[in-house]
């Protein structure tokens, strides 16, 4: 007997998770996601990992603080006390968040110190009794997201066990990074390559799980590769390709969606973007907290290098506003 047929809930059925964009620290901010919710309206969206103390004891509006879109929208916590964490989701229910996800991923030593992120992966009990005490603050769902395994933990054995008992406490979404983590000897990035993807792992859970929902994460880089692996799971998340080559996300909602228009084309973004960059510029927000998003939007076209390097030239100078995005597109039919 699989570890699946002690779950009798129905698995949910809606396809928010079909296809999403990862959370990336540094990277997936409010200006990001509005960039991205302009060249697909139906991904789901993470926010970049926001610790419960940043939000307990610092500016929570700066963190949670949102700009209105089409997209579903989660917020990824990074904590380990249940009830912090229960507080937490219910602040990100009231900002409007779509989710809520817990950070069992992260290898940095930062993130270790705090005891949260992948370390959590050797404690499945306590991100259970995290699990259920988010899930009883909201009304939102609460996802988890993990790697496969972490050190010498790595068994497909100590996998099943910490996806039933996290399920257990509530958990019916796992978002699954196919490679395990070294909490020491290797960096964040280096856990982000150097551990061999086995993406085969995935796809058993999701036979042993069928109740479950289980998205696969890690090494995604097209969206043939993304259809494919969809054969064996019930949605992806993409990290890094999406955020270099931003444009990928152009067709998914005819693709994984069923939309019945058309993507916007890159000039047609550019002129989409440019009141929310006027938008922020009055409320006082850098231009480069916006367009250092924006540099991949011409990945793979003639011009790219032009405009990635008009942009960064010329944002940082006193003055620049929205007329430098606008200069900046005359290079992409040239060079």
């Amino acid at each position: 007997m699989t570890e699946s047929n002690r779950y009798t809930q129905e698995a949910p059925n809606d396809k928010a998770h079909r296809f999403c964009v990862a959370p990336m620290l540094d990277w997936t901010d409010r200006h990001c996601r509005f960039f991205h919710g302009l060249i697909s309206r139906h991904a789901l969206l993470y926010s970049e990992m926001v610790t419960t103390g940043a939000l307990l004891h610092g500016d929570s509006q700066r963190f949670l603080q949102q700009t209105p879109q089409a997209n579903p929208i989660a917020l990824q916590l990074g904590g380990s006390n249940p009830h912090d964490l229960a507080v937490c989701a219910k602040m990100a229910e009231d900002y409007g968040y779509s989710e809520v996800n817990l950070n069992v991923g992260c290898p940095s030593d930062r993130v270790q110190n705090g005891r949260f992120g992948a370390c959590l992966m050797a404690e499945p009990t306590l991100v259970a009794d995290c699990v259920s005490a988010m899930s009883a603050a909201v009304a939102i769902p609460v996802t988890v997201k993990s790697r496969i395994g972490i050190d010498d933990q790595d068994s497909y054995a100590e996998l099943l066990d910490f996806i039933a008992t996290v399920a257990e406490g509530g958990c019916k979404t796992f978002i699954v990074h196919a490679r395990k983590a070294w909490l020491s000897g290797l960096s964040p990035k280096q856990n982000r390559d150097v551990p061999p993807l086995r993406y085969e792992l995935v796809y058993q859970l999701k036979q042993d799980f069928p109740n479950l929902e289980i998205i696969i994460n890690g090494g995604i880089t097209s969206l043939d590769q993304a259809a494919a692996m969809l054969e064996h799971v019930d949605g992806v998340m993409v990290g890094r390709e999406a955020y270099h080559n931003p444009y990928l996300l152009a067709s998914v909602d005819q693709r994984f969606y069923a939309a019945q228009s058309g993507p916007l084309t890159r000039y047609e973004i550019v002129a989409q973007l440019l009141p929310y960059i006027q938008g922020q510029l009055k409320a006082g927000v850098r231009l480069n907290s916006v367009t250092r998003h924006i540099l991949g939007l011409f990945h793979g076209q003639p011009g790219a290098r032009g405009w990635r390097r008009y942009l960064s030239e010329h944002v940082g100078l006193l003055g620049a506003d929205e007329k430098v995005v606008v200069h900046a597109l005359t290079y992409t039919n040239s060079e």
